[in-house]
């Protein structure tokens, strides 16, 4: 469905080290960077589909509220890595790890980055 999605950040060389450990949980690595973004890709994606940048119009960065995106992980071992990650590298938490009602395995973590951005990571499958 999509191309790729931006996360707005305003200090790349903070935002790499947490994206690279946060990410890198779930098997997603950086495969670009320059002065003023980083993309990263799954092992299966040929492009990067998720992008931390500064912004385009050279105005500091912003949270945006209702904004979260949200990787898939492959079992709920990996949802606790991405979130122990988070925290150890400058994140703050938004919700600790467990089943949420939604859904029986409905398995999240809710973080933010340090640029104060929301970041999911589920685990949909049965324990």
């Amino acid at each position: 469905m999509f191309t790729y999605i931006t996360v707005g950040i305003n200090d790349l060389s903070r935002a790499i080290p947490f994206y690279d450990a946060v990410l890198g949980t779930l098997g997603i690595e950086r495969r670009e960077v320059d002065d003023n973004e980083a993309g990263y890709a799954g092992a299966d994606d040929s492009r990067c589909r998720f992008w931390i940048n500064h912004p385009f119009d050279g105005r500091p960065a912003t949270v945006g509220n209702g904004s979260m995106p949200a990787f898939e992980a492959e079992t709920r071992a990996a949802v606790d890595a991405f979130h122990a990650a988070a925290l150890a590298h400058g994140g703050t938490d938004e919700g600790a790890p467990g089943i949420r009602h939604f859904h029986p395995n409905f398995y999240a973590c809710y973080v933010r980055d340090p640029d104060g951005n929301k970041l999911s990571a589920l685990c949909e499958r049965p324990e």
